[in-house]
């Protein structure tokens, strides 16, 4: 491409890129950077740190949450490569039904997946940390199966055999030859797994019990139960240096293959040992991954252990919902509410994330820092933004905390990001010459910006939008500090009832977690079916 050519790929107009950038960075620097600093601002005295630090409860919560995280990172690892192999090295019936049956447990709000190992787990392993690891095992092995098996459908086939030929035996071929190439990836699932189990806290809330708390549940606790916001400040801080420490040494030990690789075709089971081997694998692995939502459908309806639709009926009913309103719980309003959160959160993670995917493609180079600041609330647990929002929106002028609005913009922090990742990727890959042949035929700066950009992110903003309502519909975390009695969505309906004792507020629980899961997954189908590459093109209707 001819460098002394005229600067025609401005994009948009250099005069609008600063108005571009208004909205994204003040949403940023109200709703993320004050909170946080709010946070930092409460652990300046170092008195008050060690103080906190110094309590032989809040080190056993500490060392609870390190713990929990690297057995159940291992346990994930072990469980998830045999699926992971299965699917990348066989071709089989029904392959494509099995990978989203693999996949499909990541995308539930945690606390379905909490409530769905509530109704499958025998009473005596609720409140133990290992139905916290198992619980964390099935959420996970997606990763796995998706970081991992993606390199290991790539590596040649033809590695393995000649290692065989020189006679090593299974397991020599598999250490020396597979596992080395298949390294680079197994570290990133295991950071990735290690970072959603450190800060889990939907799973430990419902399944850990009081004896079981991480730091999240502890923050939660503290500042919402007990009062006390200086140890809930200070284990919030102490947990963003931890997360900081992590995605450090992720993005210092993160490296790819050094063999290239290339798309190998899966081999089909020919002999019965083969045939007999893959039937049982997929057997065991559809059976392990759907137990736990096909207990959660049979809690619903069998309440007392008795088939019954009692628990969804009271779910519509008034007069039936009155004892369960009593207890601080309207399953049928949660709905409501849960949907019109969603809606405003979409919208403002769409228009936030949009202006901010086409503020970096514009800047280039210079969109960097906007760029790693979009990503932040990413890298950081949702319940320190929702404890931070909490304590930061407390006081005149910006006494925020009634207001019903709260909510969905804390939600909407932690989707931005998503919608930028998925908006981003189109407009880097747009070729200039689209601009250049657009100024060629007397397009000024601003029109073809918006004919070819502009148009260029609807669909992938539609693919965005499914992204921020999914997870508005399914986020525990910030909703926890940020929801107001009268305004519980489903997530902290499905905690609440899951607290209390009996067996229909157990079964709405159920219901509602039912309900919860259908609705996100439909969400997430809807947006990949949208997948048409030629609505993304300029001119096409």
């Amino acid at each position: 491409m001819d460098r002394h050519r005229p600067a025609l790929i401005d994009a948009p107009p250099r005069w609008l890129r600063p108005a571009l950038l208004v909205v994204p960075v003040a949403f940023l620097a109200l709703f993320y950077a004050w909170p946080v600093g709010t946070l930092l601002a409460q652990v300046a005295d170092r008195s008050a740190v060690s103080k906190v630090l110094g309590r032989e409860a809040l080190r056993q919560v500490v060392w609870f949450t390190c713990w929990q995280a690297v057995v159940s990172t291992v346990a994930t690892l072990v469980v998830g490569l045999g699926p992971a192999y299965l699917l990348a090295r066989w071709g089989f019936p029904g392959r494509r039904l099995l990978v989203a049956v693999v996949t499909v447990p990541f995308l539930l709000p945690t606390v379905v997946v909490g409530a769905a190992f509530s109704a499958l787990l025998p009473d005596a392993m609720l409140g133990t940390a290992t139905a916290v690891v198992i619980a964390h095992v099935f959420f996970n092995v997606a990763v796995v199966v998706r970081l991992v098996g993606t390199v290991w459908a790539q590596l040649p086939a033809d590695l393995v055999h000649a290692a065989r030929t020189l006679g090593a035996s299974p397991w020599q071929a598999t250490r020396e030859v597979t596992l080395p190439l298949l390294r680079p990836s197994i570290m990133a699932a295991a950071m990735i797994t290690f970072l959603f189990t450190f800060t889990s806290f939907g799973v430990v809330q419902i399944l850990g019990g009081p004896a079981h708390a991480t730091i999240e549940v502890e923050i939660a606790r503290r500042a919402t139960q007990l009062g006390d916001v200086g140890g809930a400040a200070v284990l919030s801080v102490l947990q963003l240096l931890i997360l900081a420490v992590l995605l450090v040494v992720a993005g210092r030990t993160r490296r790819s293959s050094e063999l290239p690789l290339r798309s190998v075709e899966r081999a089909r089971p020919r002999t019965m040992r083969t045939r007999l081997g893959v039937t049982a694998a997929v057997a065991a692995t559809t059976v392990l991954m759907a137990a736990p939502l096909v207990a959660l459908v049979t809690s619903s309806l069998r309440p007392g252990g008795r088939w019954s639709l009692t628990a969804w009926r009271t779910l519509g009913n008034d007069r039936a919902v009155r004892p369960g309103a009593a207890l601080g719980v309207d399953p049928l309003a949660s709905i409501a509410t849960s949907l019109r959160f969603a809606v405003v959160a979409t919208v403002i993670s769409v228009t936030v994330g949009a202006l901010a995917a086409l503020a970096i493609s514009g800047a280039r180079r210079r969109g960097r820092l906007l760029d790693v600041g979009v990503m932040l609330p990413l890298g950081t647990s949702a319940v320190t933004i929702g404890f931070g929002m909490l304590i930061t929106f407390d006081q005149a002028p910006v006494d925020w905390r009634g207001a019903w609005w709260l909510v969905p913009l804390g939600h909407s922090l932690v989707a931005v990001p998503f919608v930028v990742r998925a908006v981003l990727p189109v407009l880097r890959a747009r070729p200039d010459a689209w601009l250049d042949a657009a100024a060629t035929l007397g397009a000024s700066p601003l029109r073809r910006w918006w004919e070819i950009d502009v148009r260029l992110v609807r669909r992938p903003l539609v693919t965005g939008a499914g992204f921020a309502a999914a997870i508005s519909l399914g986020e525990f975390g910030a909703t926890t500090f940020l929801t107001r009695t009268g305004n519980e969505t489903l997530p902290i309906a499905i905690g609440r009832l899951l607290g209390r004792a009996g067996d229909i507020p157990r079964a709405q629980a159920s219901a509602l977690s039912v309900l919860l899961a259908a609705v996100t997954v439909t969400v997430l189908v809807a947006v990949d079916a949208m997948g048409d590459p030629a609505g993304d093109r300029p001119g096409s209707r």
